[in-house]
């Protein structure tokens, strides 16, 4: 679930310069404006990727450790079963690139079965986040060359030139953060990674279909994590933008849409209310919901089928034994 959205076909990392940088904070940030735009628009909206502020990381940290939240430990477990198997798909001294990086904690599991990996470039939204989980990561990989990457991946940013004699280029995307895009910007993606990682490959962890109340209870946990985590949009655009939500009158909701196979998380105004950001009055009806996610699941057919779409080769896939989630080894042509 971490990160993201974007309302244009992703082809941002194959982009040879930087866009100019916004403001940090206030009118002229892209969340400012992102935010004020999508609460205008009808439906009304917010990327996902403005979840992770500090705090909306540590709450998402949080929400994997969660017991009705089966995606993260089930993934771990997997990557700690076929972690060999792994590592001889990608072979040694290999640059490891992990998009939407997080915590690490994953990456460790196949670093430390990777022969002599040579660098790891993490890119995350989050910057002190990040910068926090990299420096963990050097002290206990003292060889490894780690270059973290603030950036917003679905725009365009640029990466370091891959290093002299190493091996293959590969991409780490887990966590079925590929559910977060729409359909179309999901082959988007994965045309622009089939090119980037040319002679690599893309190691893909995904979420798979499966009985609706079970995908309900992770998105609805009871300890309230959740909620937590999806209110805190609200109170980033308070502390960043001026706004004055009252996150006490917007209620998080959580539903599995069955024809469209995703979870889709919304705030939804308890009553009808006014809410002030940069300058501009919002008018909330009651009832009226803002769209904050979509985590799509997908087959593990659907989604060979759909990186085939976008230029890569079949290779293993890796499931745990309830198939709940899988993780797949698409092979990028030279």
């Amino acid at each position: 679930m971490r990160f993201s959205s974007s309302s244009a076909p992703f082809n941002a990392f194959e982009a040879a310069a930087q866009e100019p940088k916004d403001d940090e904070e206030g009118e002229g940030s892209s969340f400012g404006r992102e935010l004020l735009a999508g609460l205008k628009s009808r439906p009304r909206s917010i990327s996902p990727k403005f979840f992770y502020d500090a705090a909306g990381s540590r709450l998402f940290d949080a929400i994997c450790e969660l017991p009705e939240y089966y995606p993260t430990r089930t993934e771990l477990s997997i990557l700690t079963r076929h972690a060999g198997e792994i590592a001889q798909q990608i072979g040694p001294d290999a640059e490891i690139i992990e998009f939407g990086a997080g915590s690490l904690r994953k990456v460790r599991l196949l670093l430390d079965a990777l022969k002599t990996p040579r660098r790891f470039v993490p890119i995350d939204i989050s910057g002190e986040h990040l910068e926090q989980a990299a420096q963990g990561l050097r002290a206990d990989y003292a060889g490894l060359d780690v270059q973290p990457l603030v950036a917003d991946y679905t725009r365009a940013f640029s990466l370091p030139p891959k290093p002299e004699g190493s091996g293959m280029r590969v991409g780490f995307f887990p966590g079925s953060t590929l559910g977060n895009f729409s359909p179309a910007e999901a082959l988007s993606f994965l045309q622009s990674a089939a090119r980037v990682l040319r002679g690599g490959g893309l190691l893909l962890g995904v979420d798979l279909v499966k009985d609706p109340a079970r995908l309900h209870a992770a998105y609805n946990d009871a300890q309230g994590i959740t909620a937590r985590f999806n209110l805190n949009l609200l109170a980033r655009a308070n502390a960043e933008l001026g706004a004055n939500f009252d996150l006490a009158g917007f209620a998080h909701t959580a539903f599995y849409n069955a024809p469209h196979q995703r979870i889709e998380m919304h705030l939804v105004s308890r009553s009808a209310q006014t809410v002030n950001l940069l300058g501009e009055s919002l008018h909330f009806a009651e009832a009226e919901t803002i769209h904050t996610e979509n985590s799509h699941k997908f087959t593990v057919e659907g989604l060979r089928t759909l990186a085939a779409r976008a230029g890569f080769g079949i290779g293993p896939v890796w499931t745990d034994p309830e198939r709940l989630f899988s993780v797949h080894w698409l092979p990028a042509a030279q």
